[in-house]
């Protein structure tokens, strides 16, 4: 969107805050971020499985966060309040001179800023996880891939900028986010659980089911994006559409919502009429509990006409939905400690027993 020339006058580098450019306090707010993670690291160097799990939690929280603060550049049209990738203009790396309203300008680049802080905690758990004595294999594998999952969102926002916001582009930069908070996820549960075998905690029947869960969870966040591509919020008002009809993908989108919905009731009842381990039980019931919130929020936007906070919130609602979805599929099935040599020679007459 072409500023007009009233807001061309307050470009963002002429709000002035204590004599800084308003993106001089937000490069210091981010420098000032990673410098506090760092020294909340020092740990890192002497990694203790309680310190791990925080970071771990962390790594899951900034890399949906970013998401929705994605969400938040598109429906305030502030997609386009950089102009240029990797710079912020065809001059500067920050919003000098920018042709944007200093709102637009602010979101986009604060947006930029934040990347920095969500692989800072990316590369502080792939450290620690270097430093992990005995050294997993496992993890050092999944923490490895998510500074690289950060950086190459870094690179589909870049490609989404040159391309106009192009909903093509727009749609995989949020849908990596949420195949990086998989590798999150994954990472979080098992830096939790001792090196040894993965055994399942419920019956097949049930482990299947909510496995089942998984790929309609991330089929019914595309559809969404699908939705989104289709709709008013294209993060800019030039930016290209999908020239599908946006009441048929709406109810694509709401039909995926409710199998999603039939599946986690039909997985909490198996859970509790199966006696499944209190874990499963509780991520039941606390996946069903956001599904149903999450559609109810998205009938009121649809019926309000698609507000940008509602949307916003519903991007949020679907990072939770995920990461809910994740967690119980995790809790199907834990690592257990394999017995070896005296342990194990120990163990076989006791069994027997």
């Amino acid at each position: 969107m072409t500023a007009s020339p009233r807001s061309v006058a307050f470009a963002a580098d002429d709000i002035v805050i204590l004599n800084l450019p308003l993106w001089a306090w937000q490069v210091a707010f981010c420098v000032v971020g990673v410098a506090a993670l760092v020294l909340l690291a020092r740990t890192i160097w002497h990694p203790t499985t309680s310190s791990l799990r925080w970071w771990a939690l962390g790594n899951v929280v900034v890399n949906a966060g970013i998401a929705v603060t994605g969400a938040t550049v598109r429906v305030t049209s502030s997609g386009l309040g950089c102009s240029e990738w990797p710079r912020c203009t065809p001059e500067s790396f920050v919003p000098v001179g920018t042709h944007h309203s200093a709102f637009n300008a602010t979101i986009e680049f604060g947006n930029r800023t934040l990347t920095f802080l969500v692989l800072a905690v990316g590369v502080i758990v792939l450290v620690a996880t270097l430093r992990l004595r005995p050294r997993r294999r496992d993890l050092t594998v999944m923490a490895a891939l998510v500074p690289v999952g950060v950086l190459g969102q870094a690179v589909v926002g870049g490609i989404t900028v040159w391309s106009d916001l192009h909903p093509a582009s727009v749609g995989a930069h949020f849908v990596l986010s949420v195949l990086v908070v998989v590798v999150t996820m994954a990472y979080y549960v098992r830096c939790r659980e001792p090196r040894g075998d993965l055994r399942p905690t419920v019956g097949p029947r049930l482990r299947t089911a909510v496995a089942a869960l998984v790929p309609v969870g991330l089929v019914l966040i595309v559809a969404g994006v699908v939705v989104t591509g289709t709709g008013p919020h294209g993060g800019d008002a030039a930016a290209p559409r999908w020239d599908f009809p946006l009441e048929a993908v709406t109810r694509v989108h709401s039909a995926l919502a409710w199998l999603t919905t039939a599946l986690a009731v039909a997985v909490l009842v198996a859970a509790v009429r199966t006696g499944a381990p209190r874990l499963v039980r509780v991520q039941a019931w606390l996946l069903v509990a956001v599904v149903f919130a999450q559609g109810g929020l998205g009938y009121v936007q649809y019926l309000l006409g698609l507000p940008a906070w509602l949307v916003v919130l519903h991007v949020l609602g679907a990072l939770l939905t995920w990461t809910a979805i994740l967690r119980l599929y995790f809790a199907t099935a834990e690592r257990v400690t394999v017995p070896t040599g005296a342990a194990a020679a120990a163990a076989v007459p006791a069994a027997s027993r």
